[in-house]
């Protein structure tokens, strides 16, 4: 039988016209009510409204396949100033605000400190799962600090080379469709650039 397996999904964007969207004190769509007027909504929900096809895709995935651990959550979201949050931690406004206000970037304490010491809460819940990045591992504003953390654990999807965001969203939700894996392999030593892949065929089906 396989073993453990969390999924890392990198954050989308808090700025821009859907975010504007959401900050909207007149909005009355669900999501905006639900996250200035009742206690908030899971982060990969509002993530996914937020990014829309690529984080939606990595979200589906994580559902899909993930194997936590006892007491872990089958996927993680990385923000720029709290760590890795569980996919279904209830977000508020202010939350989304907090996380605007912060790059991502390595060299920022404000955003490595926190995700060093929740990668370390991880690992200790976690030890021996194969942890698996749902994000670019071309630049190092992710894996920097990851495997400082995880090392040889940490593995992405061999697929991602050379393939633009929307592209990786419509490649995992065809893969949650076909009920289908990636091919994972470890960051350490990996080939993290390459040539475009041809172009996904249109999805047969769409049920997400």
């Amino acid at each position: 039988m396989a073993g453990p397996r969390i999924f890392l999904l990198s954050p989308a964007r808090c700025g821009g016209p859907r975010a504007q969207m959401l900050f909207n004190p007149e909005a009355r769509f669900d999501l905006a009510v639900r996250l200035r007027e009742l206690g908030g909504a899971p982060l990969g929900e509002v993530f996914s409204f937020l990014s829309g096809l690529y984080f939606r895709g990595k979200l589906a995935y994580a559902r899909a396949f993930g194997r936590p651990a006892q007491g872990i959550a089958q996927g993680y979201v990385i923000t720029s100033n709290r760590g890795l949050l569980p996919v279904d931690t209830l977000t508020t406004l202010e939350d989304l605000r907090s996380f605007g206000e912060v790059d991502i970037e390595s060299s920022d304490v404000r955003y490595r400190e926190p995700l060093q010491r929740t990668a370390r809460e991880l690992l200790r819940g976690a030890a021996g799962s194969e942890i698996v990045l749902l994000g670019s591992v071309a630049s190092g504003k992710y894996v920097d600090v990851l495997l400082e953390m995880f090392g040889s654990w940490l593995t992405f999807p061999q697929e991602f080379v050379g393939r633009g965001d929307m592209s990786r969203g419509g490649l995992m939700l065809r893969c949650v469709d076909e009920n289908r894996e990636l091919t994972y392999v470890p960051v350490v030593g990996a080939v993290r650039n390459g040539k475009r892949p041809p172009k996904l065929k249109r999805r047969t089906s769409a049920s997400l």
